[in-house]
């Protein structure tokens, strides 16, 4: 690879004519070929440049919040910009990895637990319980530690053999994981 110093087009970018494309990669000027597109964008492509182009825009939007913009700012290693975290924050949503119903047996004062992550971090997480009756209880768990969220039953729940619960994670950017299961019967 060739490397020239001193040269007049450090700095440049954009394109020339229909031949070149100058672009900057960590201060330093890259020189390709125009891409050449073959066929049309299929409806998948164009749904994931719609879903990159709202990214940008909450980007955008996230770093001129003082508040969400130091958060990103913490998170942004060597070479990445808060703008280039909040972007992938958005592209990327929470996952539920586990959850623990062995603590929960349809007591008031039983417990949930709930390890969910993220690229950045998880904002939220929520679990509903419903029976066979209809809805028992539905509320918002507390980090416990890292990635580990408790939910304290606060209602006494007589039919667990019918019940579902419901837990959902959700980031900053609002992107959500859910997963819903049934507890073990006693």
């Amino acid at each position: 690879m060739a490397k020239s110093k001193h040269n007049v087009v450090h700095g440049l970018s954009g394109k020339v004519g229909d031949l070149l494309l100058f672009i900057q990669r960590h201060g330093k000027t890259v020189v390709s070929k125009i891409p050449q597109r073959s066929t049309p964008p299929s409806e998948r492509q164009l749904e994931q440049r719609r879903r990159f182009q709202q990214a940008v825009f909450y980007g955008k939007a996230a770093i001129e919040s003082p508040e969400t913009a130091a958060l990103y700012k913490a998170a942004a290693k060597k070479g990445k910009s808060p703008f280039n975290v909040a972007v992938a924050d958005f592209l990327n949503a929470p996952d539920i990895v586990h959850v623990d119903l062995s603590g929960y047996a349809g007591n008031a004062g039983d417990t949930i637990l709930v390890d969910a992550t993220d690229d950045f971090a998880v904002d939220s997480v929520s679990v509903k319980i419903v029976n066979a009756n209809g809805p028992v209880e539905e509320g918002e768990a507390v980090r416990e530690v890292g990635y580990r969220w408790i939910y304290t039953a606060t209602q006494e729940n007589g039919d667990t053999a019918t019940s579902r619960i419901t837990v959902t994670a959700s980031d900053l950017p609002g992107n959500v994981a859910e997963s819903e299961l049934s507890p073990q019967t006693p």
